[in-house]
């Protein structure tokens, strides 16, 4: 017998008309996000308005405590892989019908009467998510940021990326991630010591440190409830090869303010880019448990801190009553640059939150300056030495 799915959370935009995405006011198609707002507005008429947040319209921010079993969001489904990621679409405007491929973009013009059709309907095929994290750093503010965080590190960069660095080639992406409430309980069983007296024994450079220390078994159990995990839902970002990249980097601009998150329009992803989810709940499954075990460490450690030797935990036990998954996408400013050296290529990236302004990345260093600076420290710190030698000496 097949595995049994499980219970889908219906979060559809039932305000939004398939295929043609209209201004609430006058009807125009010509929709776009507005970042410094966070508002959708229209070109035409400039009304602004925004989607309902998923944190209140589908009470995701309640209920943790009681959660049975896995429930899944509709957008979040298993992938279809069947599905080809071309759809057509008919436009309420005129009828004609207009081909999207949806694994590059999630509008298109009507070649007929130029309405802007969009994806608002979720397919079976990983494109829609849930919800949407909107931007809310212009892009100018994200140039700003990546040219500060590239001018602190100009001292040792490759002379040929400080020539080469456009920050202005910046490109706003919607990341996939799956958002994750959870409850579990954790239990860990090892052996902790505390000293009892420490002594030396010989002289000199055979003097040695001991000690005695009485040792206990230890066992812990906790329960506890987790809101709004963020988890990577694109295999090639969950899955990082420093030896050609650094998108790794992603991971050090969390988090995001998901709270904030709005239902699905895909308003908002004009102007930008976005990357599909590849994953389904079941691949990541086993990550969840070992970041819900990590969680669970965490909550015991206090309880333990009267073992100054430490604790050594020799068995872990992880039981998950309950989850809910929300598949979303979350926003990043991002720059890349492909760089080549001694026959190595390796693509650097450096990443803004387009919701908090944190950066991080990396960029290539000039080898030979570096060494230069090792080198140059290590002889003032020799030289130091040896004058505080010769300072005791005299």
């Amino acid at each position: 017998m097949p595995p049994q799915e499980p219970p889908v959370i219906d979060m559809a935009n039932r305000n939004l008309r398939d295929g043609v995405n209209r201004c609430p006011r006058c009807g125009s198609t010509e929709i776009r996000l507005r970042p410094e707002t966070g508002m959708l507005t229209c070109s035409f008429c400039r009304a602004e308005w925004s989607e309902a947040r998923v944190e209140e319209q589908f009470g995701l921010g309640a209920g943790h405590g009681e959660l049975q079993g896995t429930q899944v969001a509709s957008g979040a489904a298993n992938l279809c892989y069947d599905t080809s990621t071309a759809l057509t679409l008919k436009c309420g405007g005129c009828g004609a019908e207009v081909v999207v491929d949806v694994a590059h973009a999630m509008t298109a013009r009507c070649h007929w009467c130029r309405h802007v059709l969009s994806i608002n309907s979720q397919v079976p095929n990983g494109a829609v998510p849930d919800a949407v994290l909107p931007f809310a750093m212009t892009h100018a503010q994200a140039v700003a940021k990546i040219r500060e965080f590239a001018s602190k590190r100009r001292l040792f960069a490759d002379s040929t990326f400080k020539r080469e660095f456009v920050p202005e080639n910046v490109l706003g992406v919607y990341m996939p991630y799956m958002v994750v409430d959870a409850r579990a309980c954790s239990e860990v069983h090892g052996r902790g010591e505390i000293t009892t007296r420490r002594y030396t024994r010989g002289s000199g450079k055979n003097q040695q440190t001991y000690y005695d220390a009485d040792v206990y078994q230890v066992s812990r159990q906790v329960s506890f409830t987790v809101d709004d995990l963020t988890m990577e839902s694109s295999a090639q970002r969950a899955h990082i090869d420093t030896k050609v990249n650094t998108n790794n980097i992603i991971n050090a601009i969390l988090p995001f303010d998901t709270k904030n998150a709005v239902q699905w329009n895909a308003g908002y992803l004009t102007g930008f880019t976005s990357e599909k989810r590849d994953m389904d709940v079941s691949c990541l499954q086993p990550v969840l448990e070992d970041q819900l075990m990590s969680i669970g460490r965490s909550q015991v450690q206090p309880s333990v801190s009267r073992y100054d030797r430490g604790v050594r935990w020799d068995a872990e036990k992880l039981d998950v009553h309950g989850t809910r998954w929300v598949s979303m996408y979350l926003p990043v400013w991002l720059y890349s640059y492909y760089h080549v050296e001694r026959g190595r290529a390796m693509i650097h990236y450096i990443a803004v939150n387009a919701r908090t302004g944190e950066t991080m990345g990396s960029i290539p260093v000039a080898k030979g300056k570096l060494f230069f600076a090792s080198f140059s420290l290590g002889t003032v710190v020799t030289a130091i030495t040896v004058a505080i030698l010769l300072a005791m000496l005299l």
